[in-house]
């Protein structure tokens, strides 16, 4: 049996699912590892530890 990685998808790109969009966290994150997200007004931090984990950080 033989294992196919799925198709990385591109910046803009996303796969809908029943929970909602499905974004590729390297493109959304980019070369320094993180990236801002803002909800009612307050900036969140998105950031790929060392350790290849998502930490989200107000």
């Amino acid at each position: 049996m033989s294992y196919n990685a799925p198709t990385p998808l591109e910046p803009t790109q996303s796969v809908e699912v029943k929970t909602g969009p499905t974004f590729n966290v390297e493109h959304l994150l980019g070369e320094n590892n993180t990236a801002q997200l803002v909800l009612d007004h307050q900036v969140y931090t998105l950031r790929k530890t060392r350790q290849n984990k998502l930490l989200l950080t107000k």
